[in-house]
């Protein structure tokens, strides 16, 4: 396993904002099940975590996610509050919730009545992306992060960072013909779809010519996306991704054969998909604090 490179380790990391870190940071990574709330330590190693299932209403989930912070933070100095949320965040409000079907849901607002430290919050595929590309030997001008679950979600890191210009896009609503019907993508490519689709979860599937369909519906999207966005690397992650080596062959080949040699980007898969958001909210976090 990889593991993630840490301020005043990591080249990668500037030495700026690595002195700001002399206290705890608290990253919480909100899924559509389950929600993991993390104390990350100066050198970004996780010190305790919480976790418990995500609660279908916002308050019953803030509830919960306050009781964790609490005990997180009893007698420690906290630096930032680093919330990673699926869906559409703008200017740090949840206004579209993908799968929880959250509106409107402005975490930082409400959450900052309680706590006094700096609050940051973000789409979750744009830290998971943050964090994956932190790992790769030499960061990209622009690297496409694409994390394939329960839905799609994307990230769009440039030059090692978040880019605010890209930070509210969402490529798995992109919508494209399948099977002669207009269909987002997500529908007929994520975790969920494969399941509805084959009655199986990715894990369970082991039949070429399945993944080599998922190959394809996976392909479709990317190669809508590649010759707008230029990306020099695509990371593929999520529970879908974790299966990359069944169907990597197959994606790359189908990209080749339609992509100009000039469009095409390396793909490769996420090395820490269970671990990118945490790691992402902290890295996040670095680079607000630093701003």
């Amino acid at each position: 396993m990889q593991y993630y490179s840490v301020p005043g380790k990591n080249s990668q990391v500037t030495a700026e904002a690595a002195t700001l870190l002399v206290a705890m940071i608290i990253a919480v990574d909100t899924g559509g099940t389950k929600t993991l709330v993390a104390l990350m330590d100066a050198d970004g190693h996780v010190v305790k975590q919480r976790k418990f299932p995500t609660p279908p209403q916002i308050p019953d989930y803030l509830t919960d996610l306050t009781k964790a912070i609490d005990k997180m933070s009893a007698g420690e100095s906290i630096k930032a509050l680093s919330i990673a949320l699926p869906g559409t965040i703008i200017n740090g409000t949840m206004v579209w919730g993908g799968n929880l079907g959250w509106r409107g849901f402005d975490a930082a607002a409400i959450l900052s009545k309680r706590y006094k430290w700096p609050i940051f919050v973000e789409n979750d595929a744009n830290v998971a992306g943050l964090a994956e590309t932190k790992l790769l030997k030499t960061i990209p001008n622009v690297c496409l992060y694409v994390t394939i679950g329960t839905g799609v979600g994307t990230g769009i890191i440039t030059d090692g960072r978040i880019d605010p210009a890209f930070a509210a896009t969402e490529g798995g609503q992109i919508v494209l013909e399948h099977d002669g019907i207009l269909r987002r993508w997500e529908t007929f490519a994520s975790g969920k779809a494969i399941h509805q689709t084959y009655g199986k979860m990715a894990s369970e599937i082991s039949d070429k010519q399945t993944w080599y369909r998922i190959a394809k519906n996976t392909a479709v999207g990317l190669m809508a996306l590649v010759p707008a966005l230029r990306p020099e690397v695509i990371i593929i992650g999520g529970g879908v991704g974790a299966h990359f080596d069944k169907f990597d062959s197959d994606l790359i080949g189908i990209m080749r054969e339609h992509l100009p040699a000039k469009y095409m980007p390396l793909i490769r898969q996420a090395a820490n998909p269970e671990e990118a958001v945490l790691y992402g909210c902290y890295y996040s976090a670095i680079d607000r604090l630093a701003a």
